[in-house]
């Protein structure tokens, strides 16, 4: 069984932004969430810089990498002008995603099979300048033997069909979600891929995926952003902390 190291914890700032945006101005400030956020234990900042610039803006991707004393993941999509803001804020690490402008959010894993030879284009590059490219995509086998051809070192996977099925009391369907995402997170540990995972993810959910050995990160946003209106962002970030440090242990207990 893989060692059980501490799980990360990379808090999605976005809509903070959303919020911010939502009326104009400068509150609230995401790189003020993102500070209180490493404050209360967050190992890292995700944000996503879309192309039609609906949250995050080209100055907050800035002020995070200048502010911010844990690394940044540059969420993205693999676009020519997005690699370059990339290459110019250089983050700890770039995840590269599906986007759709009708979307509300990310409503899946990238088609890596499709875009195989561009991914595998974008992923040298910003390798090449000493980026971390993680590849967010379905939890599928395919797409992890996809993902390690095309070369990044990270993948991460969406846990968005498997949460909806919980939330949605469809016990079968979570049972076989939960399933792909075991699988496909085994056999990527086995391909020598790190395994992040993210998307719809509450308290319960994160410290039930906390139970995969495999999974070294989890990327959480807006359950976290909604939780902080009633009980404060820091006591928020400590009990997603709390939950997933305790579906670590229990695991690790009965290894």
């Amino acid at each position: 069984m893989p060692h059980l190291s501490r799980l990360r914890l990379g808090f999605n700032v976005d809509h903070v932004a959303t919020l911010r945006n939502a009326r104009g101005g400068a509150f609230p400030d995401p790189v003020r969430a993102a500070l209180l956020a490493v404050e209360a234990g967050a190992d890292g900042i995700t944000a996503h810089l879309r192309e039609d610039r609906r949250h995050m803006r080209d100055e907050d991707m800035a002020r995070l990498k200048r502010e911010i004393s844990k690394p940044l993941n540059f969420e993205m999509a693999a676009t020519d002008d997005m690699v370059a803001i990339a290459l110019d804020t250089r983050p700890h690490a770039c995840c590269l995603v599906p986007e759709r402008r009708i979307e509300r959010t990310t409503e899946g894993g990238l088609d890596v099979a499709g875009g195989h030879d561009h991914l595998k284009i974008v992923t040298a590059e910003l390798l090449k300048a000493r980026v971390r490219v993680s590849l967010f995509i379905e939890p599928s086998l395919e797409a992890v033997r996809a993902s390690r051809s095309i070369g990044a070192p990270v993948i991460e996977f969406h846990t968005g069909a498997w949460c909806d099925a919980l939330a949605h009391g469809e016990a079968g369907r979570a049972g076989h979600e939960f399933a792909r995402i075991a699988e496909a997170a085994a056999l990527a540990r086995g391909q020598g891929l790190e395994c992040h995972a993210g998307h719809g993810l509450d308290f319960a959910t994160a410290r039930i995926v906390a139970a995969l050995p495999e999974i070294a990160e989890l990327n959480i946003g807006h359950f976290l952003i909604g939780e902080a209106v009633f009980i404060g962002l820091s006591a928020a970030i400590a009990k997603m902390r709390a939950a997933m440090d305790e579906g670590r242990r229990l695991t690790a207990d009965q290894a």
